[in-house]
């Protein structure tokens, strides 16, 4: 089992330990994970990017492991290949933004 499948199992046996399943349908998981993505922003919002990393590397960390947290149990949830998913996105940007013309 790869490094990402045994994260997100471990994901989802934190999640299942509470019952939380029946709130994590993917409506609300893309929404968390929006608010989370905020909350990170928020770190460096008025602050330059060493100010902010100076100031709230800790929560930085932790706001990127929501949003990771969150991802993760959505791909898991539509049985999506993280992997695979990431690669095909790449190999499409590449043909979108070749690398000679940028």
């Amino acid at each position: 089992m790869s490094d990402i499948n045994q994260l997100i199992e471990s994901i989802n046996h934190f999640r299942d330990e509470r019952n939380w399943r029946q709130y994590h349908n993917p409506k609300d998981l893309a929404i968390s994970l929006s608010i989370e993505a905020s909350e990170l922003l928020e770190d460096f919002q008025w602050k330059t990017s060493d100010e902010a990393l100076q100031a709230n590397g800790d929560n930085i960390q932790e706001e990127i492991a929501d949003v990771l947290i969150y991802a993760l149990m959505m791909c898991s949830d539509l049985d999506l290949d993280v992997k695979e998913i990431i690669e095909h996105k790449l190999t499409k940007n590449a043909a979108k933004y070749p690398a000679d013309s940028s």
